[in-house]
């Protein structure tokens, strides 16, 4: 992947966040409070506990840091991918999002 292909999926994945979190704020009681700075989204829900989400262009990956641990995931040609195996983003975003909040959430790209 060159890295203005990078660059586009990071910021098309960044944007599929905020877009999701706008969603679930408009069409449910949950309070997802999103905060963009340059290639990193935060999330922090009601109880204060936060979600980074921030690109790492040098290594063109997209790292995840939840209360239930950090991630990093690539561009598989189809999805981002956890660079362990463990899963899909959004699948994982949907998860940890929904253990942090305390209710289901669903994240997608």
């Amino acid at each position: 992947m060159t890295d203005h292909e990078y660059l586009d999926r990071a910021e098309a994945l960044l944007a599929s966040v905020e877009a999701c979190c706008d969603r679930i704020n408009e069409s449910t009681d949950a309070d997802v409070d999103n905060q963009r700075v340059g290639g990193m989204v935060t999330l922090t829900f009601d109880d204060r506990s936060q979600i980074v989400i921030n690109m790492q262009k040098p290594l063109h990956e997209m790292w995840l840091a939840a209360r239930g641990g950090a991630y990093h995931y690539r561009w598989d040609g189809q999805c981002w991918r956890d660079t362990k195996g463990t899963g899909e983003f959004f699948a994982e975003l949907s998860r940890h999002a929904s253990l942090q909040a305390g209710r289901q959430l669903a994240f997608s790209s």
